[in-house]
Protein backbone atom coordinates (compact mmCIF):
# COMPACT_ATOMS: atom_id res chain seq x y z
CA UNK A 1 0.00 0.00 0.00
CA UNK A 2 1.16 3.53 -0.75
CA UNK A 3 0.09 6.92 0.57
CA UNK A 4 -1.02 9.48 -2.03
CA UNK A 5 -1.01 13.16 -1.06
CA UNK A 6 -3.98 14.94 -2.63
CA UNK A 7 -3.02 18.58 -3.11
CA UNK A 8 -5.05 21.67 -3.98
CA UNK A 9 -4.53 22.01 -7.76
CA UNK A 10 -4.02 25.15 -9.79
CA UNK A 11 -7.34 27.05 -9.74
CA UNK A 12 -6.76 29.60 -12.48
CA UNK A 13 -4.66 32.65 -13.28
CA UNK A 14 -4.09 34.88 -10.26
CA UNK A 15 -5.67 32.44 -7.77
CA UNK A 16 -3.21 31.64 -4.95
CA UNK A 17 -5.56 30.03 -2.44
CA UNK A 18 -9.10 28.78 -1.92
CA UNK A 19 -11.47 28.06 0.95
CA UNK A 20 -12.52 24.50 1.77
CA UNK A 21 -16.32 24.49 1.75
CA UNK A 22 -17.16 20.82 2.37
CA UNK A 23 -15.82 17.28 2.36
CA UNK A 24 -17.57 14.91 -0.05
CA UNK A 25 -15.89 11.84 1.48
CA UNK A 26 -15.35 10.71 5.07
CA UNK A 27 -12.33 8.93 6.55
CA UNK A 28 -12.50 5.28 5.58
CA UNK A 29 -14.60 5.89 2.47
CA UNK A 30 -13.54 4.28 -0.79
CA UNK A 31 -12.60 6.68 -3.59
CA UNK A 32 -12.60 5.88 -7.27
CA UNK A 33 -10.18 7.41 -9.73
CA UNK A 34 -11.28 10.94 -10.74
CA UNK A 35 -13.99 10.93 -8.05
CA UNK A 36 -14.48 14.23 -6.19
CA UNK A 37 -13.16 14.25 -2.62
CA UNK A 38 -13.86 17.80 -1.45
CA UNK A 39 -15.16 21.19 -2.63
CA UNK A 40 -13.37 24.52 -2.51
CA UNK A 41 -14.44 28.07 -3.30
CA UNK A 42 -12.59 31.01 -4.77
CA UNK A 43 -14.07 34.50 -5.18
CA UNK A 44 -17.08 33.46 -7.24
CA UNK A 45 -16.95 29.83 -8.19
CA UNK A 46 -17.15 26.52 -6.34
CA UNK A 47 -15.07 23.61 -7.65
CA UNK A 48 -14.86 19.91 -6.84
CA UNK A 49 -11.35 18.45 -6.46
CA UNK A 50 -11.02 14.82 -7.60
CA UNK A 51 -8.44 12.19 -6.69
CA UNK A 52 -6.07 11.04 -9.39
CA UNK A 53 -5.85 7.55 -7.85
CA UNK A 54 -8.35 5.08 -6.38
CA UNK A 55 -8.07 4.22 -2.71
CA UNK A 56 -9.35 4.90 0.80
CA UNK A 57 -9.44 8.31 2.48
CA UNK A 58 -6.94 8.07 5.35
CA UNK A 59 -6.53 11.61 6.68
CA UNK A 60 -8.14 15.05 6.39
CA UNK A 61 -5.68 17.87 6.91
CA UNK A 62 -8.10 20.80 6.73
CA UNK A 63 -11.61 21.56 7.93
CA UNK A 64 -14.46 23.43 6.17
CA UNK A 65 -13.79 27.16 6.31
CA UNK A 66 -10.00 26.80 6.22
CA UNK A 67 -8.00 28.74 3.63
CA UNK A 68 -5.70 26.50 1.58
CA UNK A 69 -2.84 27.63 -0.61
CA UNK A 70 -2.37 26.21 -4.09
CA UNK A 71 -0.16 23.12 -3.86
CA UNK A 72 -0.84 22.37 -0.19
CA UNK A 73 -1.70 18.79 0.78
CA UNK A 74 -5.37 18.55 1.73
CA UNK A 75 -5.90 14.81 2.17
CA UNK A 76 -4.02 11.52 2.42
CA UNK A 77 -5.32 8.60 0.37
CA UNK A 78 -4.19 5.00 0.83
CA UNK A 79 -3.87 3.35 -2.57
CA UNK A 80 -2.56 0.18 -4.19
CA UNK A 81 -0.96 2.19 -6.98
CA UNK A 82 2.65 3.30 -6.99
CA UNK A 83 2.96 7.00 -6.29
CA UNK A 84 5.92 9.33 -6.31
CA UNK A 85 7.44 9.76 -2.85
CA UNK A 86 7.62 13.25 -1.40
CA UNK A 87 10.65 14.60 0.46
CA UNK A 88 8.81 14.55 3.78
CA UNK A 89 7.18 11.45 5.23
CA UNK A 90 3.61 11.27 6.52
CA UNK A 91 4.55 11.86 10.15
CA UNK A 92 6.47 15.02 9.33
CA UNK A 93 3.64 16.17 7.10
CA UNK A 94 0.98 15.80 9.79
CA UNK A 95 3.24 17.37 12.38
CA UNK A 96 4.01 20.29 10.10
CA UNK A 97 0.35 20.93 9.40
CA UNK A 98 -0.58 20.87 13.08
CA UNK A 99 2.29 23.15 13.95
CA UNK A 100 1.34 25.58 11.20
CA UNK A 101 -2.29 25.60 12.35
CA UNK A 102 -1.19 26.36 15.88
CA UNK A 103 1.07 29.13 14.63
CA UNK A 104 -1.62 30.74 12.52
CA UNK A 105 -4.36 30.54 15.12
CA UNK A 106 -2.72 31.08 18.54
CA UNK A 107 -5.07 31.02 21.51
CA UNK A 108 -7.96 29.72 19.40
CA UNK A 109 -9.86 28.79 22.54
CA UNK A 110 -10.07 32.42 23.54
CA UNK A 111 -11.07 33.75 20.12
CA UNK A 112 -14.43 34.87 21.45
CA UNK A 113 -12.63 37.09 23.94
CA UNK A 114 -10.77 38.95 21.17
CA UNK A 115 -12.20 41.94 19.36
CA UNK A 116 -12.90 40.64 15.86
CA UNK A 117 -12.50 43.11 13.04
CA UNK A 118 -13.27 43.14 9.34
CA UNK A 119 -10.61 44.08 6.79
CA UNK A 120 -11.01 44.33 3.03
CA UNK A 121 -8.75 44.38 0.01
CA UNK A 122 -8.47 47.66 -1.85
CA UNK A 123 -7.53 48.61 -5.39
CA UNK A 124 -4.00 49.41 -4.19
CA UNK A 125 -3.54 46.40 -1.91
CA UNK A 126 -4.87 42.83 -2.00
CA UNK A 127 -5.19 40.69 1.13
CA UNK A 128 -5.59 36.92 0.88
CA UNK A 129 -8.36 35.14 2.81
CA UNK A 130 -5.69 33.68 5.12
CA UNK A 131 -4.30 37.11 6.03
CA UNK A 132 -7.84 38.47 6.51
CA UNK A 133 -8.68 35.58 8.82
CA UNK A 134 -5.59 36.12 10.97
CA UNK A 135 -6.36 39.85 11.17
CA UNK A 136 -9.95 39.08 12.20
CA UNK A 137 -8.94 36.62 14.92
CA UNK A 138 -6.17 38.85 16.29
CA UNK A 139 -8.17 42.08 16.19
CA UNK A 140 -5.86 43.81 13.70
CA UNK A 141 -7.55 46.92 12.33
CA UNK A 142 -7.65 47.96 8.69
CA UNK A 143 -5.28 50.84 9.52
CA UNK A 144 -2.79 48.49 11.16
CA UNK A 145 -2.91 46.01 8.28
CA UNK A 146 -2.43 48.73 5.67
CA UNK A 147 0.70 49.87 7.52
CA UNK A 148 2.39 46.43 7.60
CA UNK A 149 5.24 46.25 5.04
CA UNK A 150 4.56 43.43 2.58
CA UNK A 151 7.30 41.15 1.26
CA UNK A 152 5.09 39.22 -1.16
CA UNK A 153 4.56 39.80 -4.86
CA UNK A 154 3.60 43.40 -5.64
CA UNK A 155 4.06 44.28 -1.97
CA UNK A 156 1.40 41.89 -0.68
CA UNK A 157 1.28 41.05 3.02
CA UNK A 158 2.16 37.38 3.50
CA UNK A 159 1.41 35.07 6.41
CA UNK A 160 5.00 35.52 7.64
CA UNK A 161 4.63 39.33 7.50
CA UNK A 162 1.51 39.39 9.65
CA UNK A 163 2.85 36.82 12.14
CA UNK A 164 6.07 38.84 12.55
CA UNK A 165 3.93 41.92 13.14
CA UNK A 166 1.96 40.08 15.84
CA UNK A 167 5.16 39.05 17.62
CA UNK A 168 6.38 42.64 17.57
CA UNK A 169 3.02 43.91 18.79
CA UNK A 170 2.94 41.46 21.68
CA UNK A 171 6.23 42.92 22.88
CA UNK A 172 4.44 46.26 23.29
CA UNK A 173 1.34 45.33 25.33
CA UNK A 174 0.42 48.88 26.20
CA UNK A 175 0.43 49.97 22.58
CA UNK A 176 -1.56 46.90 21.57
CA UNK A 177 -4.11 47.50 24.31
CA UNK A 178 -4.59 51.12 23.22
CA UNK A 179 -5.06 50.04 19.62
CA UNK A 180 -7.68 47.45 20.54
CA UNK A 181 -9.53 49.85 22.82
CA UNK A 182 -9.67 52.38 19.98
CA UNK A 183 -11.04 49.71 17.65
CA UNK A 184 -13.67 48.67 20.21
CA UNK A 185 -14.88 52.24 20.45
CA UNK A 186 -15.11 52.51 16.65
CA UNK A 187 -17.04 49.26 16.27
CA UNK A 188 -19.22 49.50 19.38
CA UNK A 189 -22.79 48.64 18.35
CA UNK A 190 -25.53 51.21 18.65
CA UNK A 191 -27.22 51.06 22.08
CA UNK A 192 -30.35 48.94 22.23
CA UNK A 193 -33.65 50.55 23.13
CA UNK A 194 -34.78 50.09 26.71
CA UNK A 195 -37.54 47.71 25.65
CA UNK A 196 -36.84 45.13 22.96
CA UNK A 197 -39.88 44.61 20.67
CA UNK A 198 -41.42 41.20 20.61
CA UNK A 199 -40.36 39.08 17.67
CA UNK A 200 -36.65 39.92 17.90
CA UNK A 201 -34.69 36.66 17.56
CA UNK A 202 -33.64 35.02 20.82
CA UNK A 203 -30.01 35.29 19.71
CA UNK A 204 -30.13 38.94 20.76
CA UNK A 205 -29.21 40.27 17.31
CA UNK A 206 -28.43 43.99 17.39
CA UNK A 207 -28.25 45.96 14.12
CA UNK A 208 -24.81 47.38 13.40
CA UNK A 209 -26.17 50.20 11.23
CA UNK A 210 -27.74 53.15 13.00
CA UNK A 211 -31.40 53.74 12.28
CA UNK A 212 -32.30 50.08 11.77
CA UNK A 213 -35.13 49.06 14.06
CA UNK A 214 -36.15 45.42 14.44
CA UNK A 215 -39.95 45.21 14.37
CA UNK A 216 -42.05 42.25 15.53
CA UNK A 217 -42.16 39.60 12.80
CA UNK A 218 -39.06 40.86 10.97
CA UNK A 219 -36.91 38.08 9.53
CA UNK A 220 -33.13 38.26 9.73
CA UNK A 221 -31.39 36.51 6.82
CA UNK A 222 -27.68 35.80 6.92
CA UNK A 223 -25.90 36.65 3.66
CA UNK A 224 -24.40 33.62 1.93
CA UNK A 225 -20.74 33.63 0.90
CA UNK A 226 -21.38 34.81 -2.66
CA UNK A 227 -23.69 37.64 -1.59
CA UNK A 228 -21.04 38.91 0.86
CA UNK A 229 -18.44 38.88 -1.93
CA UNK A 230 -20.79 40.68 -4.34
CA UNK A 231 -21.51 43.32 -1.71
CA UNK A 232 -17.80 43.84 -1.06
CA UNK A 233 -16.98 44.07 -4.77
CA UNK A 234 -19.79 46.54 -5.52
CA UNK A 235 -18.85 48.86 -2.65
CA UNK A 236 -15.19 48.69 -3.67
CA UNK A 237 -16.05 49.53 -7.28
CA UNK A 238 -18.11 52.60 -6.35
CA UNK A 239 -15.33 53.69 -4.01
CA UNK A 240 -12.66 53.17 -6.69
CA UNK A 241 -14.27 54.41 -9.91
CA UNK A 242 -16.17 57.67 -10.42
CA UNK A 243 -19.11 56.30 -12.42
CA UNK A 244 -20.56 58.25 -15.36
CA UNK A 245 -23.39 57.07 -17.61
CA UNK A 246 -24.34 57.77 -21.22
CA UNK A 247 -27.59 56.59 -22.85
CA UNK A 248 -28.60 55.88 -26.45
CA UNK A 249 -31.89 54.61 -27.87
CA UNK A 250 -31.26 52.10 -30.66
CA UNK A 251 -33.64 50.80 -33.32
CA UNK A 252 -33.06 47.03 -33.35
CA UNK A 253 -35.88 46.14 -35.76
CA UNK A 254 -33.46 44.49 -38.21
CA UNK A 255 -32.08 42.21 -35.47
CA UNK A 256 -35.54 41.24 -34.23
CA UNK A 257 -36.73 40.41 -37.76
CA UNK A 258 -33.56 38.46 -38.56
CA UNK A 259 -33.78 36.38 -35.37
CA UNK A 260 -37.47 35.66 -35.93
CA UNK A 261 -36.64 34.49 -39.43
CA UNK A 262 -33.85 32.06 -38.52
CA UNK A 263 -34.55 30.92 -34.93
CA UNK A 264 -36.72 27.88 -35.76
CA UNK A 265 -34.34 26.53 -38.41
CA UNK A 266 -31.40 27.21 -36.10
CA UNK A 267 -33.04 25.23 -33.28
CA UNK A 268 -33.67 22.27 -35.56
CA UNK A 269 -30.16 22.36 -37.00
CA UNK A 270 -28.10 23.06 -33.84
CA UNK A 271 -30.40 21.71 -31.14
CA UNK A 272 -30.22 24.95 -29.14
CA UNK A 273 -31.81 28.39 -29.14
CA UNK A 274 -30.31 31.61 -30.41
CA UNK A 275 -30.89 34.57 -28.10
CA UNK A 276 -30.09 38.24 -28.54
CA UNK A 277 -27.06 38.08 -26.19
CA UNK A 278 -24.54 36.57 -28.66
CA UNK A 279 -25.58 39.16 -31.26
CA UNK A 280 -24.94 41.95 -28.75
CA UNK A 281 -21.53 40.49 -27.81
CA UNK A 282 -20.62 40.02 -31.49
CA UNK A 283 -21.26 43.70 -32.25
CA UNK A 284 -19.82 44.87 -28.93
CA UNK A 285 -16.49 43.21 -29.77
CA UNK A 286 -16.48 45.07 -33.11
CA UNK A 287 -17.11 48.36 -31.28
CA UNK A 288 -14.27 47.72 -28.82
CA UNK A 289 -11.87 47.16 -31.73
CA UNK A 290 -12.81 50.61 -33.04
CA UNK A 291 -12.37 52.19 -29.58
CA UNK A 292 -9.44 50.29 -28.00
CA UNK A 293 -9.03 52.82 -25.15
CA UNK A 294 -12.26 51.48 -23.63
CA UNK A 295 -10.47 48.13 -23.25
CA UNK A 296 -8.09 49.31 -20.53
CA UNK A 297 -7.39 48.92 -16.82
CA UNK A 298 -5.95 51.32 -14.24
CA UNK A 299 -2.94 50.60 -12.03
CA UNK A 300 -2.21 53.66 -9.92
CA UNK A 301 -1.27 56.37 -12.40
CA UNK A 302 -0.66 53.85 -15.20
CA UNK A 303 -3.18 52.87 -17.90
CA UNK A 304 -2.87 49.27 -19.08
CA UNK A 305 -4.17 48.86 -22.61
CA UNK A 306 -5.33 45.26 -22.93
CA UNK A 307 -4.45 43.30 -26.06
CA UNK A 308 -7.23 40.71 -25.79
CA UNK A 309 -10.93 41.53 -25.88
CA UNK A 310 -12.44 39.41 -23.10
CA UNK A 311 -16.14 40.16 -22.62
CA UNK A 312 -17.90 39.19 -19.41
CA UNK A 313 -21.63 38.51 -19.52
CA UNK A 314 -23.70 38.79 -16.36
CA UNK A 315 -25.78 35.68 -15.58
CA UNK A 316 -28.51 35.62 -12.92
CA UNK A 317 -28.42 32.44 -10.82
CA UNK A 318 -31.46 30.56 -9.49
CA UNK A 319 -30.67 31.71 -5.93
CA UNK A 320 -30.80 35.37 -6.97
CA UNK A 321 -27.04 35.94 -6.98
CA UNK A 322 -25.05 37.07 -10.01
CA UNK A 323 -21.98 35.64 -11.72
CA UNK A 324 -20.04 36.93 -14.74
CA UNK A 325 -18.43 34.24 -16.92
CA UNK A 326 -15.93 35.61 -19.42
CA UNK A 327 -15.66 34.94 -23.16
CA UNK A 328 -11.93 35.18 -23.88
CA UNK A 329 -10.92 36.73 -27.24
CA UNK A 330 -14.56 37.40 -28.09
CA UNK A 331 -13.58 39.22 -31.29
CA UNK A 332 -12.18 36.00 -32.78
CA UNK A 333 -15.51 34.13 -32.64
CA UNK A 334 -18.04 33.88 -35.43
CA UNK A 335 -21.67 34.61 -34.59
CA UNK A 336 -22.33 30.86 -34.52
CA UNK A 337 -19.35 30.29 -32.23
CA UNK A 338 -20.49 33.02 -29.87
CA UNK A 339 -24.00 31.59 -29.75
CA UNK A 340 -22.70 28.19 -28.66
CA UNK A 341 -20.26 29.75 -26.18
CA UNK A 342 -22.92 31.97 -24.60
CA UNK A 343 -25.38 29.09 -24.25
CA UNK A 344 -22.74 26.81 -22.76
CA UNK A 345 -21.46 29.34 -20.20
CA UNK A 346 -24.96 30.41 -19.16
CA UNK A 347 -26.07 26.80 -18.67
CA UNK A 348 -23.04 25.78 -16.63
CA UNK A 349 -23.18 29.00 -14.60
CA UNK A 350 -26.72 28.16 -13.46
CA UNK A 351 -25.62 24.60 -12.65
CA UNK A 352 -22.58 25.85 -10.67
CA UNK A 353 -20.22 24.02 -13.03
CA UNK A 354 -17.99 26.87 -14.21
CA UNK A 355 -14.22 26.50 -13.96
CA UNK A 356 -12.17 29.17 -12.11
CA UNK A 357 -10.49 30.30 -15.35
CA UNK A 358 -13.90 31.06 -16.86
CA UNK A 359 -14.77 33.90 -14.47
CA UNK A 360 -11.52 35.88 -14.50
CA UNK A 361 -9.68 38.05 -16.99
CA UNK A 362 -12.59 40.12 -18.28
CA UNK A 363 -11.74 43.45 -19.94
CA UNK A 364 -15.30 44.68 -20.66
CA UNK A 365 -18.74 43.50 -19.51
CA UNK A 366 -22.31 43.27 -20.77
CA UNK A 367 -25.45 42.92 -18.66
CA UNK A 368 -28.83 42.24 -20.25
CA UNK A 369 -31.29 43.90 -17.87
CA UNK A 370 -33.95 43.65 -20.56
CA UNK A 371 -34.40 39.99 -19.63
CA UNK A 372 -36.05 41.25 -16.42
CA UNK A 373 -38.31 43.69 -18.29
CA UNK A 374 -36.17 46.74 -17.37
CA UNK A 375 -35.85 49.43 -20.03
CA UNK A 376 -32.69 51.10 -18.63
CA UNK A 377 -30.27 50.96 -15.71
CA UNK A 378 -26.95 52.23 -14.38
CA UNK A 379 -24.74 49.14 -13.90
CA UNK A 380 -21.73 49.11 -11.58
CA UNK A 381 -18.35 48.51 -13.24
CA UNK A 382 -16.69 45.18 -12.33
CA UNK A 383 -13.15 46.02 -11.22
CA UNK A 384 -10.54 46.31 -12.63
CA UNK A 385 -12.46 47.00 -15.86
CA UNK A 386 -13.40 50.58 -16.74
CA UNK A 387 -16.75 50.16 -18.48
CA UNK A 388 -19.90 48.05 -18.71
CA UNK A 389 -22.87 48.10 -21.11
CA UNK A 390 -26.46 47.44 -20.04
CA UNK A 391 -29.01 46.58 -22.73
CA UNK A 392 -32.65 47.19 -21.86
CA UNK A 393 -35.88 45.52 -22.90
CA UNK A 394 -36.80 45.57 -26.59
CA UNK A 395 -40.15 47.36 -26.98
CA UNK A 396 -42.44 48.18 -29.88
CA UNK A 397 -42.70 51.97 -30.11
CA UNK A 398 -44.03 54.49 -32.62
CA UNK A 399 -41.18 56.16 -34.47
CA UNK A 400 -40.56 58.63 -37.27
CA UNK A 401 -39.30 56.82 -40.37
CA UNK A 402 -37.53 58.82 -43.06
CA UNK A 403 -38.31 57.75 -46.63
CA UNK A 404 -37.62 59.30 -50.08
CA UNK A 405 -41.29 60.24 -50.20
CA UNK A 406 -41.12 61.97 -46.82
CA UNK A 407 -41.37 61.18 -43.14
CA UNK A 408 -43.93 58.72 -41.81
CA UNK A 409 -44.89 57.12 -38.50
CA UNK A 410 -44.24 53.41 -38.07
CA UNK A 411 -43.88 50.74 -35.38
CA UNK A 412 -40.26 49.93 -34.61
CA UNK A 413 -38.41 47.76 -32.05
CA UNK A 414 -36.48 50.08 -29.75
CA UNK A 415 -33.95 49.44 -26.99
CA UNK A 416 -32.11 51.74 -24.55
CA UNK A 417 -28.36 51.25 -24.13
CA UNK A 418 -26.87 52.34 -20.78
CA UNK A 419 -23.10 52.76 -20.73
CA UNK A 420 -21.34 53.12 -17.34
CA UNK A 421 -17.68 54.09 -17.45
CA UNK A 422 -14.81 55.09 -15.17
CA UNK A 423 -14.32 58.85 -15.47
CA UNK A 424 -10.72 58.58 -14.26
CA UNK A 425 -9.69 57.34 -17.72
CA UNK A 426 -12.82 57.44 -19.90
CA UNK A 427 -14.09 60.93 -20.64
CA UNK A 428 -17.58 61.78 -21.83
CA UNK A 429 -16.53 61.94 -25.46
CA UNK A 430 -15.07 58.44 -25.54
CA UNK A 431 -17.83 56.96 -23.39
CA UNK A 432 -20.56 58.68 -25.41
CA UNK A 433 -19.11 57.92 -28.85
CA UNK A 434 -18.62 54.29 -27.87
CA UNK A 435 -22.26 53.68 -26.99
CA UNK A 436 -23.37 55.71 -30.01
CA UNK A 437 -21.28 53.53 -32.34
CA UNK A 438 -22.58 50.36 -30.69
CA UNK A 439 -26.10 51.59 -31.33
CA UNK A 440 -25.29 52.25 -34.99
CA UNK A 441 -23.98 48.71 -35.47
CA UNK A 442 -27.17 47.35 -33.91
CA UNK A 443 -29.38 49.47 -36.18
CA UNK A 444 -27.43 48.60 -39.33
CA UNK A 445 -27.38 44.84 -38.73
CA UNK A 446 -27.60 42.99 -42.06
CA UNK A 447 -30.87 41.01 -42.24
CA UNK A 448 -29.20 38.69 -44.77
CA UNK A 449 -26.51 37.56 -42.29
CA UNK A 450 -25.94 33.81 -42.40
CA UNK A 451 -25.23 31.70 -39.37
Amino acid sequence: MALYKLKLPHMGEGVIEATLTQWLKEIGDEIEEDEAVFEVATDKVDSEVPSEVPGILKEKLFQPGDAIKIGEVVAIIETDRDVEEEDDDLTALLGGVNQETEEIMPETKSTSEKQQTTVISTEKRFYSPLVKNIAKVEGITQEELDAIPGTGRNGRVTKRDILNYLKARESKPQQAMASRMTQKKKEAPAPQPASVPQGVPASGYTPKEKGIIIEPGDEIIEMDRMRKLIAEHMVRSKHTSPHVQSFVEADVTNIVRWRNKIKNDFLKREGEKITFTPIFIYLLAKTIKEFPMINVQVDGDKIIKKKNINIGMAVALPNGNLIVPVIKNADEYSLLGLTKKVNDLAKRARENKLQPDEIIGGTYSLTNIGSFGNIAGTPIIPQPQVAIMAVGAIRKLPAVIETPEGDMIGIRHKMILSHSYDHRVVDGMLGGLFVKRFGELLENFDVNTEI
